[in-house]
């Protein structure tokens, strides 16, 4: 491979893996030939996938599998637990090369029910099609084997190997077992339970293992209450009992539901450019398939269309004959054989759910890569957001903020911060001296302070910004509307950042009404203006910061001219004060700035000291 090539990928794989997501859930990497050849599951993608790239943890067989890499891909799922079902399915499915721990194909166990004319109940890893009805797979043996425990407390089902048949009932053929001597079994096979009343046992296993508590419960409980009122009440103690372990029945963790096979699952996420559909297909209770496409809208299409689109192009591409199609909303779509489902409640509004994850957390990653891809672009989409926020006739390119710092009055100063395409342009940020206010008055001195800005850029016809914003409330704006639109006669959207009882920025204010946008917390409003109102308060602080140090370290050696910063400071670090300098003789301060400066210095020294006299 090229170097030029290897870097490309390497920049690619690099880019997917810093945009994962840190949620559960199964990541697929692919060769070039687009082959799958290792399949992982994970508590935290972004985590675990970024652990394969740390080169000082890498072992050979990492590093050879990290170079045959090419892409990556990943589905999210709702926990750890659903991670590692899914795994397997991929696994199974697959078969990658690499994924050298399972290559047994080692199954999850699921529960079975026998076809038998009494069937059994039992664990199993193995799946024989057309030998009795699955449940599972489950991840946790300890609570499939409580559960199996559970049932074989309310049920005393048959757990031996016999071949029973009726006419073997019937013939007497079969002898009973421990199990029926220590009531663990009912011996279906001497006769001792009727098929009726077995199969009738077996349906609320099924019950049970569906997820039907309910209505088993309340059959339970009529059964119950009807025993009670024929005094038969030895009967309606066991039928409690069995009606309160059911109560405490907390039951499975399987990705899919057994029960839901051969279902496509369609789900979308669209904006003003583009919309994404998510597609998930599922099989014998497993989702086998997992897909996102994208769509780049030209026209004002709906989703419904979209959706439709996304469908028809799915199914072609998977050549699925699904006959159950489950989508988020009512769609105008008619496929021949085929029902479509918009589930409320259920384990198929569990899939739709889990679809809208995907679909969902694909479009964020596709922002992120393009955003990370294409710097400009990323401005260009923020500044658009920030324009129709604010209800503004051009985009922000060039954006403005004032800001005032004074204790008391004293030292007043003002700054004035330019953000160009939302980034610091520190060549045009500005100090200002104020000039023509005494006293602390900031609404005062932020007209003066917009009045010598703007006056000056129309002066030079230099560019004028597309957004200004005061650092305050509805006070602040007046100051600064006042001068730019009645005495300057100039159109610029003013804002006045608000803040909340903890001085903390909560709400912006938009034009002469003053209307009022809510800032939501880590949007790209909120993120924008909490940067720009930080940086104006830095500036504009160190501004006064530096001033009013200069002020309080200001000497008598200030007002001597041809004595400069540097004479004064070596004089000072010499010396240690002013008072020091004045006693000095004119040969020690020769020897640190110079004779001719010496003898600027001893004179003005001598004419203060006169005058002070």
């Amino acid at each position: 491979m090229k170097a030029e090539d290897s870097a490309s990928r390497g920049a690619y794989i690099k880019g997917i893996v810093n945009n994962l997501p840190e949620t559960p859930g199964c990541y697929q990497y692919l060769n070039d030939s687009g082959k799958i050849i290792y399949v992982g599951k994970a508590k935290n993608l972004k985590r675990r996938v970024s652990s394969y790239f740390n080169k000082e943890q890498q072992t050979l067989k990492t590093r050879l599998l990290v170079s045959k890499i090419a892409d990556i891909r990943y589905i999210v799922v709702n926990s750890e637990a659903d991670a590692l079902l899914l795994e397997n399915n991929l696994i199974k499915q697959h078969k990658p090369r690499y994924n050298v721990l399972l290559k047994d194909d080692k199954t999850y166990p699921s529960i079975v029910i026998t076809n038998d004319y009494f069937p059994k109940v039992f664990k199993t890893r193995k799946i024989v099609k057309g030998s009795g009805q699955y449940f599972g797979p489950y991840t946790n043996s300890g609570a499939l084997n409580a559960l199996l425990s559970l049932i074989k407390e309310l049920f005393p089902l048959r757990t031996c190997s016999l071949n029973i048949t009726p006419e073997g009932v019937r013939d007497g053929r079969y002898t009973p077992c421990l199990e029926y001597q220590i009531k663990n079994c009912t011996a279906p096979c001497i006769g001792k339970i009727s098929k009726e009343d077995y199969l009738k046992q077996i349906d609320e296993v099924k019950s049970i293992l569906r997820g039907d508590i309910k209505v088993l419960q309340e059959k339970l409980l009529e059964e119950m209450k009807e025993k009670a009122a024929n005094l038969d009440f030895e009967a309606a103690e066991i039928i409690k009992k069995r009606y309160q372990l059911i109560e405490n029945f907390r039951t499975r963790s399987e990705v899919v539901s057994p029960m839901l096979t051969n279902m496509d699952v369609f789900s979308i996420e669209s904006d003003t450019k583009s919309a994404f559909i998510n597609f998930l297909h599922i099989t014998n209770g497993c989702i086998n398939q997992a897909f996102t496409i994208e769509y780049q809208k030209k026209l004002d299409e709906s989703d419904e269309d979209l959706i439709s689109m996304g469908i028809i192009e799915m199914r072609e591409r998977f050549s699925s004959n699904a006959k159950e199609i489950i989508v988020p909303f009512p769609i105008d779509l008619t496929l021949e054989g085929v029902n479509f489902t918009i589930p409320q409640k259920g384990e198929k509004a569990r899939l739709l759910t889990l679809s809208k994850l995907n679909v969902k957390q694909y479009k964020a990653d596709r922002v992120k890569q393009e955003d990370k891809l294409n710097p400009e672009q990323k401005t260009t989409r923020l500044l658009k957001e920030i324009q129709e926020a604010l209800h503004l006739e051009r985009m922000p390119i060039d954006i403005e903020c004032f800001d005032n710092s004074n204790i008391q009055g004293s030292d007043a100063v003002a700054a004035c911060i330019v953000f160009h395409k939302l980034k610091p342009n520190k060549k045009e940020y500005r100090k200002y001296n104020i000039k023509t206010v005494t006293g602390p008055d900031d609404y005062a001195t932020m007209r003066e302070v917009v009045r010598r800005r703007y006056k000056r850029m129309v002066e030079e016809e230099s560019k004028l910004p597309e957004l200004i914003i005061a650092d305050g409330g509805k006070g602040q704006m007046e100051a600064i509307r006042g001068v730019v639109e009645d005495e300057l006669g100039l159109k610029i959207p003013i804002a006045g950042l608000v803040k909340d009882g903890r001085h903390r920025t909560s709400e912006l204010m938009m034009g002469e009404s003053n209307e009022v946008i809510g800032l939501k917390q880590n949007s790209a409003l909120f993120r924008i203006m909490t940067h720009i109102q930080d940086e104006v308060h830095r500036f504009a602080i160190s501004f006064h910061r530096d001033k009013r140090s200069k002020h309080q370290t200001s000497s008598a050696l200030d007002e001597i001219k041809g004595i400069g910063e540097k004479s004064k400071q070596a004089l000072l670090q010499h010396f240690k004060s002013v008072k020091r300098i004045k006693n000095a003789d004119t040969e020690e301060i020769t020897k640190i700035i110079g004779a001719k400066k010496a003898e600027i210095l001893h004179n003005a020294l001598k004419s203060q000291q006169g005058t002070t006299e």
